[in-house]
């Protein structure tokens, strides 16, 4: 039955009229909404403010209105011209190498990057000392100008002024690089950056047959409105370029991605943080609801209908809830301003201070939706408590099930509140197994306080009196032992999970890793190189093991003869078909490899074209045996069949490859070799001695020790963990404030019971020793849930979906029960502090009463 218009208005007046007391008993339930929508309406507003910045400088990041791609070859005459037609181009050359000091006793991999007199087209290029860009790149005499990142400077022991070789060229390093504005459309870089002009470049003989090396042609266009169908003409033009091409609306379009994956997993923790405070704000409304129990008699009594009685007290707490709200949401506009001064030196950011209307909107969206689906049950509980029953002093929690109504308006908004978070989401089905994580969870932790009240209900006699007490409170009507349970549980889960991966993945990169992982990739190895290459190499590390292989760089341009551009592909699969791919050939089945289906091919085989392909990436890509690939090489589109599938251990850092063609297929090809070396044996000092002897001997031949790679990931990780415990951190508090309200829930109850038992004899002394058990008690118990569901999800996550060793951490266990004893005992004894001090006769009188 709908209410009537004067209902309505009745509800509105007396709510009105009571919310004059204040806000007392409401603190938990603003915090909780205020720390929930915060966190979302901040997260949203950073990742919006990226995204936003990568968008509107587009061209300055991109250095063009459009960027051309080749990989290990130069365009062509007729390609050239073409590009010159679209309008101003400036090029650019991009590979790794070694800078090496003149008396060869340092050296360090760099990143590489020769440009033209042209560069850049848009965007600002700053330098120490800010010069132009021409003069410090040019020639003088028999060396060639060169600007470096401060961290080549450091890893050579070189300043300003000195020379270092690049290959056969000699370079003056004339100052140091303070702006790149297209940095980050050139991707991530594992070494610091070395700016060289084109002809320093050539003349250090690095570009040579088969040598890793990208060409960059960005184009300021001459008709900005040719940009929305560039990349369709000039693939009709060339089909079989296999150039990339990328347009200053999507300049980093790989980046953008992971800020959206990002934001949205800490959406989703902010999310779970909010549904955390939902409980907090069902037990603050139960507690309120609880103190006005005499008033909602009176009403009742007086003749009120049931349903006025429910709108009062739904308007006076929707009217707390939008104070909530709005607290978050200025916390989540100010906090993102204050995040862009951090994140300037790392990431686009807008340069004038603006608000993401968008991002509070959801932020508000949830939460309301949230405190509606947590608030209807008290309400509808409230509802059906006869008033002779609230007039002799008897809670909600004795009430029971609310009537169906307000259990289907629960689980709608609940439905609703789910269906939001996963459409909002970048990735539907991780934000639905992360809600349905959730959920579980939830049941779970339901189940778990059942489970603790009835062990406490069967435990056997105890002769310590706090201890039994203990032990009735856990399992008595009314017990703090659900919502204990619950708001903790979850929190610590989430924190035990989250450590629990950081921590398998900080062991695996500077432990495990290391012990199984080669010594050194060497790259770009001429075929004339080989032999002189491993007669150095046996001569530095008798005892190593040298691997090599042919490598070539291919892009997949179709899969069964469709455009990858066309098809869709889940975002796990995305990187094998994003950009170029090392690819290999071979006549011999791999020594690491574990063929899934099909047969190896001949030794001599000289049919069509035959590729293996990564079983786990076919699989994602939809291929099976039989299917077609097409891959451009060097300009050159050439089609395979999959022949054989085989599994690839990834996390080996041995040589692999998703796809080994068959010898035929590149017959005649110009191509580099690749080689790894691992020597178990091998000291730091002799790793560099290994390194300057191939540098020196072979200056075109790339050198990466695979100990430093790993250091650069494992700061990486590093700084995305602390982001993540950060999240994880909220979420933890919301259990805090969950708790703390619970307490605050129970404390009508709690008064009773110590009063009544300081009158029959306890002292303060026992009384505070059976709160002390109890919340031992469930601490204990939550802990060890949090460890179990924590220990498997982190399992799940490292060994299923990352494919690397999984252990459980004691540190972390130890730590989750200090924080879960603490947590529970600390907040617990401080709730109920002043409860021990209460008077007895007043208490006893509103009992008699």
């Amino acid at each position: 039955m709908m209410p009537s218009s004067f209902q309505i208005r009745t509800a509105f007046r007396l709510a009105r009229r009571e919310i004059r007391g204040g806000f007392r008993g409401f603190y938990i339930f603003l915090a909780c909404i205020a720390l929930g929508t915060a966190t979302i309406a901040t997260v949203n507003s950073v990742s919006q403010a990226v995204t936003s910045a990568i968008a509107s400088e587009g061209q300055a990041i991109l250095a063009g209105d459009v960027r051309f791609e080749l990989r290990n070859r130069e365009a062509t005459p007729e390609e050239r011209s073409y590009l010159e037609g679209l309008g101003d181009i400036a090029v650019s050359t991009g590979l790794r190498s070694m800078a090496r000091a003149p008396s060869g006793s340092e050296q360090t991999l760099a990143e590489v990057k020769a440009v033209d007199g042209a560069y850049p087209l848009y965007g600002t290029f700053e330098a120490e000392p800010n010069r132009p860009l021409a003069e410090l790149l040019a020639k003088n005499g028999e060396t060639y100008g060169a600007l470096a990142a401060p961290l080549l400077f450091e890893r050579l022991g070189v300043k300003p002024g000195d020379e270092i070789l690049l290959g056969s060229a000699r370079l003056k390093l004339t100052g140091s690089i303070v702006t790149e504005p297209d940095a980050l459309s050139d991707g991530f870089g594992f070494a610091p950056r070395l700016m060289v002009s084109r002809d320093a470049l050539i003349a250090s003989g690095l570009i040579q047959t088969g040598s890793l090396v990208e060409h960059a042609y960005k184009i300021r266009l001459t008709d900005p409105l040719k940009r929305a169908t560039i990349t369709a003409d000039t693939n009709t033009a060339f089909p079989s370029a296999g150039w990339s091409i990328r347009t200053s609306d999507r300049a980093a379009p790989a980046l953008t991605e992971n800020v959206n994956r990002f934001s949205q997993f800490l959406t989703l923790v902010g999310l779970t943080a909010l549904i955390v405070g939902g409980v907090g704000v069902a037990n603050a409304v139960r507690a309120f609801l609880d103190a006005k129990r005499t008033t909602i008699a009176s009403f009742k009594c007086l003749g009120a209908p049931a349903i006025i009685v429910t709108m009062t007290y739904l308007f006076q707490i929707l009217f707390i809830a939008f104070i909530g709200i709005a607290i978050g949401l200025v916390v989540g506009a100010v906090v993102p301003l204050v995040a862009m001064q951090f994140l300037a030196g790392v990431l686009p950011v807008p340069k004038d201070i603006s608000l993401y209307p968008s991002a509070l909107f959801i932020a508000t969206v949830f939460g309301l939706i949230t405190t509606l689906a947590f608030t209807i049950l008290p309400l509808g509980q409230a509802r059906e408590v006869p008033a002779t029953a609230l007039f002799r002093e008897q809670g909600f929690d004795e009430g029971g099930w609310p009537s169906w109504p307000y259990l289907l308006a629960t689980g709608l908004l609940l439905a609703l509140l789910a269906a939001l978070a996963i459409l909002t989401a970048e990735d539907r089905f991780i934000a639905s197994v992360f809600l349905g994580a959730v959920a579980f969870a939830f049941i779970v932790l339901r189940v778990v306080a059942s489970l603790v009240r009835f062990i406490a209900r069967k435990s056997p006699h105890v002769n310590s009196t706090a201890l039994r007490l203990a032990i009735g409170n856990i399992h008595r009507p009314g017990a703090l032992t659900p919502s204990v349970v619950l708001s903790l549980g979850l929190g610590l889960t989430l924190l035990v999970t989250l450590s629990l991966i950081d921590g398998n993945l900080r062991r695996e990169l500077t432990s495990t890793l290391p012990e199984r992982a080669p010594n050194f990739f060497f790259v770009d190895i001429q075929g004339s190189e080989l032999d002189g290459f491993r007669n150095v190499v046996k001569q530095h590390a008798p005892n190593g093991t040298i691997t090599e292989v042919p490598m070539l760089r291919g892009r997949i341009l179709a899969l069964n003869g469709e455009d990858v551009t066309k098809i869709q592909v889940p975002p796990s699969g995305r990187w094998v078909l994003r950009g170029d791919r090392g690819i290999t050939y071979a006549g011999d089945m791999p020594e690491n490899a574990t063929l899934t289906e099909g047969t190896w091919w001949d030794k001599d085989y000289s049919g069509e074209p035959l590729v293996s392909f990564a079983a786990e990436e076919a699989g994602e890509l939809g291929l099976k045996i039989g299917d077609s690939v097409t891959v451009n090489v060097l300009g050159r589109s050439i089609t395979a069949k999959i022949a054989n599938l085989r599994n690839v251990e990834w996390e080996s850092l041995s040589i692999n490859f998703v796809m080994v063609f068959s010898p035929n297929t590149f017959r005649g090809a110009p191509h580099a070799w690749l080689a790894t070396l691992a020597d178990p044996e091998a000291s730091p000092a002799d790793e560099g001695q290994i390194l300057r002897a191939v540098t020196n001997a072979y200056p075109t031949i790339t050198s990466v020790r695979v100990k430093d790679a790993l250091e650069v990931v494992d700061r990486l990780v590093g700084q995305l963990a602390t982001a993540i415990r950060a999240a994880a951190a909220v979420a933890l508090i919301a259990s805090v404030l969950v708790l703390a309200g619970a307490l605050a829930a129970g404390n009508r109850a709690r008064t009773h019971d110590a009063v009544i038992l300081k009158t029959l004899g306890a002292t303060r002394g026992t009384l505070i020793k059976a709160f002390s058990y109890e919340y031992m008690i469930l601490g204990l118990a939550t802990a060890t849930f949090a460890l179990a569901a924590g220990g498997v999800s982190a399992w799940f996550v490292i060994a299923r979906i990352m494919k690397l060793p999984s252990a459980f951490l004691t540190d972390v266990a130890v730590g989750t029960v200090f924080v879960a004893l603490v947590m529970t005992v600390g907040i617990g004894l401080v709730g109920t502090w002043r409860i021990l001090g209460q008077k007895a006769a007043p208490v006893l009188r509103q009992i008699g009463e």
